[in-house]
């Protein structure tokens, strides 16, 4: 399981739009194609045929080749939505979302294809290796807040949610023995009475859409839709094929349909506990799932629910100019109207959306339903239309019931006149009234007009993102101060940008949105973002002023020392501004090194006035005798910076001390101290280990010089210093290592967002990792290779301060995974912990491809089959490599393949213990 997985590198996301769509929309996100003009292949074929195009235009000769170099991700919305015509030459995956309230990192102009792939990105990144293809349903949202559960091995895995018998009814149902993955059979939308019945003796399963595919299952998909594998091509073109109809019930241990190959694949359900399931494929289901979602109201859509006095019940209103001149009466969906002052009564359950057609820029569509319509049926099957049957709508227009074809479907009559702008109003008007109009009715006649089938090939699309983009940076340069406050902290900086907005600038540096404007109009770095930050957290962080006292005798050495962390979930959550918006979590560990605690600090009281500060592992020293030199700006990595600065937050600096009015260092140090202190550091870990050395050496020389000058600080002063410390040194790093060090054991840490981190420890049983480190199954490696963190740092907090939404997404994932790996610690159980840090190693690559360097990847390479999880220790993934073996024998062998052949001449494996102690203070 131990692949270079380069997760969201090795995801390409596969994208079926209708024709019009997919003809002239560009996307370096997205291969984007539609089904064949004229066909109809079904869910399964469809999905073939655009797994085919990706794989025709990707340029590979072998399929398998192909198939296997990627994980691909489909996203269905190719089909004709006549339920939903607004958007049906879009595609549902396509249509546009509101801000959802107390969301942040939004794409501006979002659509339901970005929240969908919040979750399907999620699903897809943690499947076990022989997962390859995973298909969606464009027209559904599939909310899940927690992790999924550990993965079954099997060729077809389908996400399932508990839901009520009428509400499954509607969908595909899994049916499985009690709480085993694997289910029993798959019936397509069974009678309530049906699923209550069986619910007796089975649990059932609501199918989410959400279907992953082995190699093995892909490849029996294609021969059902007429792949010839020898030849590599469809000889007939791709065959129409059912995957939920006809593939579906042939699954299971005792499938209802007789399909002999389909069968012999293992099936499995993904329960997925408190998911949640909107639908977006009509009218009325697209503004009710909106509503759930919680959305607020902005410039770009506006969205109305049932209840409520503001506008007419069930209304959405979007990228369309709605002026008061118009009378709503409810269950409306506006889209693509113009600006315009019509006059225009618009009857309860009437839908109005203006669509531009393909080389006739100067004309509008007109394309009226009704709220509830479904454009399917005849008129001789008295087919509805606006909410009436159509032939009624026909006689009151003096068109005659005879106008149409009453055996053709009403989706392909040309219903829809193509009239100029000004010529709208009136043609609207006498659409949806009954007052007779012979000129108007002329006229709607001569038109040329579009069936909703048209549309779906030549509807101008690219003329409506125009108008969409003109309406979102109108809204967004035109908003005010207060309003851009409130965006700033919810909408993707980094994809705003590219839509060219000037918001308002922000008179201010006090608050958290100050910190983000500055980084969003930054043409360097963002150098005052950064300052602003580290300004704001000092501020609100202020540490009590301290005033020291000797409390040593003379012959006396107060020697101070912590263990080192390990990080298995949760990392980066920590960090600012994250922490501050969100709250961190974080599981760590803390270890003693070869039966020490790695990290010492020896502090003495000297005769001489001055602060001598002394590395016993570089062998290096540094002699301080003004205010001047103590306080020097410096940055973490240079020098004493850390012990200086540990120093000041001490009282040994005026900033810090009311005590110190007048005079100088050497002074205070005679007078007031009574005497110099010399500080003897140790980190007996390389830098660049990625086992918290910097943060730990901060807190320990904090708790330390407390004992030696009586300031008599608790663990939580030490956290709160240590932070603000690192401020000073412009570090950016969060809390995770201090605290992993200095509190002793295994924890899971969390804290609430807020500019003050107050920081919640619960304990954890370590009786399994230290079973297993006793049995050589928790194995600790030097690599030999390190990699500092600031850099790394810097760049992700950057994509932070811009609420990047790739970035934000993956730290969000890693709080969950800490909750993933807290729950496998309680419940002791070894494969779950395994899964926690094989997703911690994948997270990490997803936010820095760097993470894995490719020395790295060598030694993980010739352990395979041997290690069932890895990851480098560290935030920017450092020097230490932590290997989880399933059994002792696999534990022995990792030590004998990298003992007999290290890759360097530093590497070796370094013994570890609990340390249930953590920072520990004593005086000779």
């Amino acid at each position: 399981m131990l692949g270079r997985m380069n997760s969201h590198a090795s995801v390409e996301c596969l994208l079926s739009l209708p024709a019009a769509h997919a003809a002239t929309m560009k996307s370096d996100r997205f291969f984007i194609a539609s089904d064949p003009p004229g066909t109809q292949l079904g869910s399964g074929g469809g999905t073939v045929h655009l797994l085919h195009q990706a794989f025709l235009a990707s340029g590979e000769k072998d399929f398998t080749t192909w198939l296997l170099r990627s994980r691909k991700l489909i996203v269905h919305g190719s089909g004709q939505s006549r339920r939903l015509p607004a958007y049906a030459a879009e595609g549902k995956p396509m249509l546009p979302l509101p801000p959802r309230a107390n969301v942040t990192a939004q794409r501006p102009g979002q659509r339901l294809v970005d929240v969908q792939l919040e979750t399907y990105e999620r699903f897809i990144r943690y499947a076990p290796e022989e997962f390859c293809v995973m298909v969606t349903c464009g027209d559904v949202l599939v909310a899940h807040d927690g992790f999924p559960p550990r993965y079954p091995a099997c060729d077809v895995l389908i996400a399932g949610l508990e839901a009520p018998a009428e509400e499954a009814s509607h969908h595909g149902v899994m049916f499985a023995v009690n709480h085993a993955n694997a289910f029993e059979f798959f019936l397509q939308k069974p009678e309530p009475a049906t699923i209550r019945e069986l619910a007796a003796t089975h649990r059932y399963y609501l199918d989410t859409g959400v279907w992953m595919f082995s190699r093995r299952a892909v490849e029996l998909l294609f021969a059902k839709c007429g792949w010839n594998a020898a030849r590599q091509c469809f000889e007939k073109g791709v065959g129409a094929y059912e995957m939920f109809d006809t593939f579906g019930p042939a699954l299971g241990t005792q499938p209802v349909a007789a399909d002999p190959e389909i069968s012999a694949l293992k099936a499995a359900v993904l329960p997925l506990a408190n998911g949640r399931f909107y639908h977006f494929g009509t009218t009325r289901s697209v503004i009710q799932s909106t509503v759930a979602l919680a959305t607020t109201t902005d410039h770009t859509v506006v969205v109305q629910p049932e209840h409520s006095n503001a506008y007419p019940p069930l209304t959405w209103v979007e990228n369309a100019c709605v002026p008061p001149s118009w009378t709503l009466h409810g269950r409306h969906m506006l889209t693509g109207i113009p600006v315009n002052a019509w006059r225009v009564e618009l009857p309860a359950g009437v839908c109005v959306d203006m669509v531009g057609v393909n080389e006739r820029a100067a004309k509008w569509c007109l394309r009226l339903y009704g709220f509830d319509d479904t454009f399917k049926g005849s008129m001789a099957a008295n087919v509805m239309w606006m909410g009436r049957p159509l032939r009624a709508w026909l006689e009151a227009h003096d068109l005659g019931a005879t106008f149409f074809d009453a055996q053709e479907d009403i989706q392909n009559l040309p219903l829809f006149p193509l009239v100029e702008q000004q010529d709208a109003e009136a043609m609207l008007n006498w659409m949806v009234s009954d007052t007779p109009d012979a000129n108007l009715a002329q006229r709607w006649r001569d038109a040329e007009r579009f069936s909703a089938r048209d549309l779906l090939a030549c509807a101008d699309v690219a003329r409506r993102e125009t108008q969409r983009a003109i309406v979102l940076r109108d809204a967004f340069t035109h908003c005010d101060e207060r309003a851009w406050r409130r965006l700033i902290m919810q909408t993707d900086l980094v994809a705003l940008s590219k839509h060219g907005v000037q918001p308002p600038a922000l008179n201010g540096d006090a608050a958290l949105p100050d910190v983000h404007d500055a980084m969003f109009r930054a043409r360097d770095k963002g150098d005052r973002a950064f300052a602003l930050l580290r300004q704001l957290m000092i501020r609100h962080n202020a540490v009590r002023e301290a005033m020291p006292r000797r409390n040593v005798l003379d012959d006396q050495i107060v020697w101070g020392r912590s263990p080192a962390r390990l990080d298995f979930a949760g990392g980066w959550t920590d960090t600012p501004p994250y922490c501050l918006e969100h709250g961190g979590r974080v599981v760590n560990l803390a270890v003693n090194l070869n039966g020490q605690p790695p990290i010492q600090v020896f502090a003495r009281v000297c005769e001489t006035p001055h602060l001598k500060i002394r590395s016993i592992d570089v062998g290096v020293e540094e002699t301080l005798t003004t205010f001047d030199t103590l306080c020097a700006e410096e940055r973490l990595g240079s020098g004493f910076s850390i012990a200086r600065a540990a120093l000041r937050l001490a009282g040994f600096d005026p900033a810090f001390n009311p005590g110190i009015r007048r005079g100088t260092l050497e002074e205070f140090l005679k007078t007031t101290f009574g005497g110099g202190i010399e500080l003897s550091l140790l980190a007996a870990i390389p830098k660049g280990s990625g086992l918290g050395t910097s943060s730990i050496l901060a807190a320990t020389i904090l708790g330390t010089l407390s004992e030696m000058c009586g300031l008599h600080w608790s663990l939580d002063d030490i956290f709160l210093r240590t932070l603000v410390l690192e401020q000073m040194l412009t570090s950016g790093g969060g809390w995770q290592d201090q605290v992993g060090g200095v509190a002793g054991g295994l924890k899971f840490v969390s804290s609430r967002a807020g500019l003050l981190q107050h920081l919640d420890l619960r304990w954890l049983s370590s009786h399994m990792i230290e079973r297993a480190i006793e049995e050589d199954r928790f194995l600790l490696y030097y690599t030999g290779m390190t990699r500092v963190a600031q850099n790394i740092l810097g760049e992700i907090v950057r994509g932070l301060f811009l609420n990047d939404s790739r970035r934000i997404r993956i730290i969000n994932e890693v709080g969950l995974n800490a909750d993933f790996a807290a729950d496998a610690i309680q419940r002791q159980s070894w494969d779950d912990f395994c899964e926690a840090i094989r997703r911690s190693w994948l997270l990490n690559q997803a936010l820095d491809e760097g993470t894995n360097p490719a020395g790295v990847q060598a030694i993980l390479d010739r352990v395979r089959g041997h290690v069932s999880a890895a990851k480098l220790l560290g935030a920017g993934g450092g020097g230490y490599l932590m290997l989880l073996a399933d059994s002792h024998e696999h534990g022995l062998r990792v030590r004998e393949l990298l003992t007999a052949n290290p890759p360097n001449p530093r590497a070796r494996f370094v013994d570890l213990s609990v340390s249930q102690t953590g920072f520990q203070v004593t005086r000779s």
